[in-house]
């Protein structure tokens, strides 16, 4: 007899179907998979045996051939196991085929029956979804993240003999996906205020929060430049529930979800190592999975002491940092990751850090200083729409009591900018204004004649590339964001500018 059981797999951040068929035909006793499956699919055989005597059923002594479809593509993973077994029993009609058709299952078992939790539960269920089943059966510990999806019934089971119980008397109670709340409001530890001073750089991150543009900090050891990159994540506009889907998928993929939470409420914060690969930084692998640029999705990545990262690993963000996406081809697959992040780096002005500090002399020759900063090229740093200058405290503002702007505060202006950022992007597929392209430039950087000149001379006098006048462009419909204005004024232009020549004095092109 031939069963047919739906399940699904991921590939990418994208879910897809598969349908598991088993065929129970008189010969010798096996248990045969086909349809390109990896080890650990192959090995499911022995688990599924086991599952079912322990749940108390007797399992088939004949030629069993199980093929998973689409059969062109490499399935991997235990998430199989559990419609293996219910397609079996169905074939010895001990399960109530009616309405099987109608749910994905999903789900590794142990070899007393129990079901254990996977990864990629949401994107799975979105698939269920789009692909109109009427529900998903998957492990409990994954029916949360699945409830985040409403249209379809999200089913929790704990056992093999549960989901048995559930396809034959349909008693399990289902989430009821229509009364789950979310909570989207973020909550952090860390604060704004508890930075002393750096008005200055505190302006640029809340410009930059605003407009979704990347930011260089350079400035001598202690001076502050990894207490504000920590604190930014602070002021970011909350996120919507169309991001928060989309991060949660990412992490939901790699096993990154945290237990207690079935959707992903604030962005982002990624600081990897300076001795990270290509691999890790863009993602990779034979099966590529996601890497940092991918984790750090409607956030921060954080690189501090940027010059010791590896140059290729440098060069490899560029494309993601224009894109907005990673693409990762290997000889079995080609895939593409969301990368739409914030660039926060940071980084001293040589490899002593105190070249040009007013209290201690550099011990670097010009060699060296030279050396370190070139490690840094020039097209990354005109990918960099921010520029900041990050200098050393004075003894008066270490020892003061007073405190700035709260996080809340300027992320209420933040939140107010990019407001008027999505209002006026929405026919579009961008969501801020560092993510315009020429056409939109044209159409929503109107200049005053003031401001056209300032920049007409900035781009003489500093020798701007065609990338950087973008860029300041941006900026300036960033700032006039902040001060609520149609037009990109001459003190837009003039703040926009300043934050674009530190390249020009400090890094040879």
């Amino acid at each position: 007899m031939i069963s047919k059981v739906i399940s699904s797999a991921v590939l990418g951040v994208e879910a897809y179907l598969v349908d598991v068929e088993i065929d129970l035909s008189q010969g010798l006793p096996s248990f045969n998979l086909v349809g390109l499956p990896n080890t650990v699919v192959k090995e499911s055989r022995q688990r599924v045996r086991a599952a079912i005597k322990n749940s108390g059923f007797n399992f088939p002594v004949k030629r069993i051939t199980v093929n998973l479809a689409p059969a062109d593509i490499k399935k991997e993973g235990a998430i199989y196991d559990l419609p293996l077994a219910i397609g079996i029993l169905a074939a010895q009609e001990l399960v109530d085929i009616t309405e099987l058709s109608e749910y994905v299952l999903v789900g590794e078992l142990s070899l007393n029956g129990e079901v254990r939790e996977i990864n990629g539960a949401l994107p799975m269920a979105l698939t269920a979804k789009d692909e109109e089943k009427k529900g998903i059966i998957l492990p409990e510990n994954n029916a949360n993240e699945a409830a985040v999806v409403e249209g379809i019934e999200v089913i929790p089971v704990t056992s093999l003999e549960e989901t048995i119980d559930f396809l034959n008397n349909k008693e399990l109670n289902s989430i009821i996906n229509e009364d789950y709340q979310l909570d989207l409001t973020p909550e952090y530890r860390i604060d704004f205020d508890e930075v002393k001073g750096q008005q200055a750089a505190k302006r640029a991150l809340e410009v930059a929060a605003a407009g979704g543009h990347n930011v260089i900090m350079i400035g001598p050891p202690g001076s502050g430049k990894t207490m504000l990159a920590k604190r930014f994540p602070t002021i970011l506009p909350d996120l919507t529930l169309k991001e928060a889907i989309e991060l949660t998928k990412i992490y939901s993929i790699v096993g990154l979800l945290p237990k207690d939470k079935s959707l992903i409420n604030r962005r982002p914060f990624r600081d990897p190592h300076h001795t990270t690969s290509n691999a890790g930084m863009i993602g990779g692998g034979r099966i590529p999975q996601p890497g940092e640029v991918s984790l750090a999705h409607h956030g921060v990545l954080f690189l501090d002491e940027l010059p010791e990262f590896n140059r290729n690993v440098l060069e490899v963000l560029r494309q993601p940092l224009e894109e907005r996406e990673v693409t990762i081809s290997r000889s079995l697959t080609t895939l593409t990751y969301p990368a739409n992040i914030m660039l926060i780096a940071a980084m001293n002005p040589c490899p002593c850090g105190f070249y040009g500090d007013s209290k201690q002399e550099c011990s670097c020759s010009h060699r060296q200083v030279e050396r370190y900063r070139n490690k840094v090229s020039g097209p990354l740093l005109d990918r960099i729409d921010i520029h900041i200058e990050v200098s050393r405290l004075e003894a008066e503002v270490i020892s003061s009591s007073s405190t700035g702007e709260t996080s809340a505060e300027i992320r209420k202006r933040v939140n107010k900018a990019r407001k008027i950022q999505y209002d006026r992007f929405q026919k579009y597929t961008i969501t801020c204004n560092a993510e315009m392209n020429g056409n939109l430039l044209e159409e929503y950087c109107i200049l005053t004649s003031d401001s056209k000149e300032l920049l007409k001379q900035a781009i003489d006098r500093l020798n701007l590339s065609a990338r950087a006048y973008d860029r300041i462009l941006k900026l300036g419909r960033t700032i006039a964001d902040l001060d609520q204005k149609d037009k990109i004024e001459a003190d837009h232009i003039a703040e926009a500018i300043q934050y674009r020549d530190l390249d020009r004095k400090l890094f040879a092109n």
